[in-house]
This record gives structure tokens, sequence and C-alpha cells, in this order.
């Protein structure tokens, strides 16, 4: 039986090349009147079998290779069947019905991605997750072989034991599935929620390209929110770039990070280490207050009432690395000394050292923190003043910029009168994609000088490196300022390249080759 059309083509009809019951019935005959002797020589050289063609013509349509694989309707034309099949098997483990899949995928990658998740030829299970919570997972002792070292051993090492089924109750299953799909298929699927669970299975089984994925995921994910607990997780994990990107966030933007629930969540020891930290960029009082906050949360882990003396208990020698004596007076008195956290004799010594002259020896630390200096880039390599003049009519002054490594923008330097001192209120706002990242109203005094003047926002706004963001004020005061002239579309500052670019949002005249927002103040 042969597919093709009546035109001898492929796959248009259907073609049977039958041989007549009669056609036969002759042969024999005519075969037979010769000798015997010569009947076995002479029946290899029968004359030719007269076949009779029939085309048959069918309505209906032909099956393709497609169609011998049943396969889920894929969501645009571009969607390939593997794709499809991955899909399909992170939900449940299928067989192939098809006798010949394999020739339906041209690549051995292709292949091997159809066994992903799959119980067909699977000579191996894993039983993944905490009693309670487990998933049954078919695996192919060959390609995990091939994928990680770890497999290796256990399957095909010295001490290799011949389990048709293994227990893994350490990690989770979405995240040893994920890590399968790429041991398979060579494919990397990330998520937010799974990503740390599926780094600790990477370097479990050492598949440094995946882990060395997870890293970089999270290093783009990262800000002030998850900046502890990814530091305690790459402190685990030992990925020192990740722990110093960590260190970053949290040094300049510290409050914010300490203020998030996931600072509440970490470890004692890197609780210890932040506490510790010398260029923590925060006051005092906001480091007191989480470490009561963790404490808080720690009593509920360790299952005790959260009273004043339990939470000192867990913070234990932790307490005195919270530089009490540093904070503001008003922020000890109204704050740490009415906490109840402290004895009463620590908080009359306290109060001592902030008023006596012989001051009394602490347990706490009593240096203050250095915190960050800010870095400066200024765009103008000269300002103008007095016979043209700047005038603000409550328009907008814009300009647009993009760094080449993160940094945190802390504020503006801003211009201020050019006809003696002056009071200035300004409006400040950061975005990007028109999505407000960073804004805050506040007052500067200006002494009529050329020098700039800063305006910060509440906390630093994290800048990522290759997009452009927007910078704005609308200024309010005296009419008569300087402007900055000579404008530069490439700053370098420090080990940070800053490219200016003109912004649609300026209504006053602002753009790159002078005007106004004539410095970024940031910490990098």
């Amino acid at each position: 039986i042969l597919m093709v059309d009546e035109k001898g083509k492929n796959m248009k009809c259907l073609t049977f090349f039958l041989m007549l019951p009669e056609t036969v019935k002759n042969r024999s005959k005519k075969s037979s009147k010769k000798g015997n002797s010569s009947s076995s020589s002479s029946s290899s050289k029968l004359p030719p079998v007269c076949y009779e063609i029939i085309t048959l013509k069918t309505k209906k349509k032909k099956k393709m290779a497609a169609d011998i694989f049943p396969r889920k309707k894929p969501a645009n034309t571009n969607t390939t069947a593997v794709q499809q099949y991955h899909q399909q098997n992170l939900n449940n483990n299928n067989t192939i019905p098809a006798p010949n899949w394999q020739g339906l995928y041209p690549t051995i990658r292709e292949r091997n991605a159809v066994m992903f998740n799959n119980d067909l030829m699977a000579d191996v299970h894993f039983v993944v997750g905490p009693p309670g919570g487990t998933q049954r997972l078919p695996g192919h002792k060959y390609v995990l072989a091939v994928g990680s070292s770890v497999f290796h051993a256990m399957f095909y090492g010295e001490l290799a034991e011949d389990k048709d089924e293994i227990r893994i109750p350490d990690v989770e299953p979405a995240a040893f599935l994920a890590m399968l799909k790429y041991i398979y298929c060579d494919e990397i699927d990330l998520a937010a929620d799974t990503v740390l669970a599926t780094l600790y299975a990477a370097k479990k089984y050492i598949v440094p390209h995946l882990a060395r994925a997870c890293v970089n995921f999270l290093e783009t994910s990262l800000s002030a929110k998850n900046a502890c607990v990814l530091l305690s997780q790459s402190c685990l994990f030992e990925e020192p770039d990740l722990t110093q990107r960590c260190w970053e966030v949290i040094d300049a933007q510290a409050e914010l990070a300490l203020k998030s629930e996931g600072f509440c969540d970490i470890d004692f020891q890197t609780l210890e280490s932040i506490l510790r930290r010398e260029t923590l960029n925060a006051k005092e009082i906001v480091v007191f207050e989480a470490a009561l906050n963790w404490a808080e949360v720690e009593c509920q882990r360790q299952e005790l009432t959260a009273t004043i003396d339990n939470k000192r208990k867990v913070l234990g020698k932790a307490l005195y690395l919270i530089r009490i004596p540093t904070m503001a007076l008003d922020d000890f008195a109204n704050g740490a000394a009415q906490s109840g956290i402290l004895t009463l004799n620590e908080t009359n010594d306290i109060f001592l050292w902030y008023t006596a002259a012989k001051k009394p020896e602490l347990q706490f630390v009593s240096k203050p923190r250095k915190g960050l200096v800010p870095q400066r880039c200024h765009r103008f390599q000269s300002c103008a003043y007095r016979s043209n003049q700047w005038r603000y009519r409550g328009r907008c002054d814009s300009i647009q910029f993009a760094v080449d490594k993160r940094v945190f923008i802390a504020g503006f330097g801003l211009y201020g009168s050019s006809c003696g001192s002056a009071e200035y209120s300004a409006k400040i706002e950061l975005k990007r994609q028109g999505v407000i990242l960073g804004q805050n109203l506040s007052k500067y005094f200006s002494d009529g000088s050329s020098n700039t003047f800063p305006v910060w926002f509440e906390y630093p706004v994290q800048i990522e490196p290759d997009t452009f963001y927007t910078a704005s004020v609308i200024l309010d005061g005296n009419e008569l300022s300087y402007f900055g002239q000579e404008g530069m579309t490439e700053v370098q500052c420090g080990k940070v390249t800053v490219q200016f670019q003109c912004s649609s949002d300026s209504t006053n005249g602002t753009g790159v080759q002078g005007g106004q927002i004539p410095e970024l103040i940031f910490y990098a």
C-alpha cells in the first residue's frame, strides 16, 4: 500500500497495487506444463505478473504526522510540538501513544525534551517534597547522569544503589521540575516564587549553569523589599556576587530594607551582620525599631510569648550592636528610652552620655555609622545669570538620563536665585516610562551664588542600567535664577557613565544643552 495521488505524487489519494486471483491461477498453470525437472529453476524466472492499478479517491482528509501524535492546539503558529509537550509534561506524566514518535523530531534535543516528566521508558522515580506535599516524578538515569555529576554518582558510581524510587524531602516539587526541564530540554524556566528553591536544587545536584541563571534572575529582581532575605540566602548558597549586590541595595536603601516584611524573616547571623554594618545609610532609630520587629517575629518562631524579656532574650548580644548613643536625643527620649527593652541603668547611662561632661562607659557602640557618601553628576560646563534670566511660571523643567550601572538616585542639585538670597519650593519627580518611582515636595534656601543646592527624595530610588528615566522639577520662588549652559550628552562620574537626552515633559525650556536640573545626586 502506497500513499500517492493520481499523478504518482505523494499523499493526495490512496493507490492500491493488487494481484488479482485469476492472474495468479493462470500463471501457476503455465508453469506446471513445463517439466518437473525444471520446475524449481523456472519458478524463479516466471514472467512478470500483471498488476492492476486501482486508484481510490477519498473524501476524508488524510492524517499527517502531526495528527498521528495528538497534542494540544498551539496558541500561535510559531509554537512547536516540543513546547506543547513541555507544558503537558509539567502538569502530568504523559506516555507516547504513537509507535513512530521519534520521527516527528529532527534533533536529539527535541527527542530528549519529549521524555521530560514522561513515564515512557522511565527507569527511576522521585518522590519529591516534604511529607504531605509530595509529588512522584519519572526520570531516565542516562539523561540525568549526563546533566548532573551527582546523578551520575547516584546511578553509575561505585556506591550506586539500584533503587526504583528515590525520596527527596528537602526539595520543592516545582523547583525539581524546573531543574529537570533544564536537564532534559536545555530550557530555563524561572519564577519569582520558586527561584530560591530552584537555586537550592541546582546547588544540591551541581547544575552550575542553572544556578548561575537563578542568581542572575535574583540580581535583576533585587529590591529593598527582598534584599535582606536574599542576603541571608546568598550567604547560605555561597554566592559572593549576589551577596555584594544585596549589600549595595541595603546600604543605599537601608530604611526601606529595614522596614520591609522580609527583614523579619532573616536568620540571627544575618541580623547581626546588618546591625554591625558601618555603611548602613539609615537613622539609628529606624535600626532600633527594625530590630524590635524582628525580635517579635522571632519569638513567634520559637513559640515564645512576645514579652519585653523574651524580645531581649532572642536579640541577645545583637542588641548592643544598635548604636543607641548616636540617636538624636529626641529619638532616644521618645523611642528607645520608653520601649522597655533597655534596663533602668542602661537608660540612665545613655542619658548621661548625652548630657554629662564625664561620660559613662557603655556596652553599646557609640561611634556613628559612616553611611554612604553621595556622588554628584554635573551635566553643564558653565552657568549664566543676570542678563539672561531664567524665569519660572509653574512649568516643568525635565531631562532624561540613563546609566550603565545600577545606582540609587537620592535627589537633584538645583540652581538658586541670581539676585541675592531667596527661598524656593521645589517639587521633584523621577519616572520610568510614565510610572512615578519617587517624588517629594520640599523647600531650600539659596544664598545668591551659582552653587547648586540639594533637594532630596524621601528614600533613594533604584535605577537600573541601560534604561532611560525622566527627572523633573517644578520650581516656585524668585523668578530670576541661574541656568546651565554648554550641556553634555555624556558624563563620566567615577565608575558610572551617565547619558542625557531631551524630555518631552519639559515645558520650560530645559534640555540637554541648557536649563535646570544641573546635577543628579546618587549612591553607587
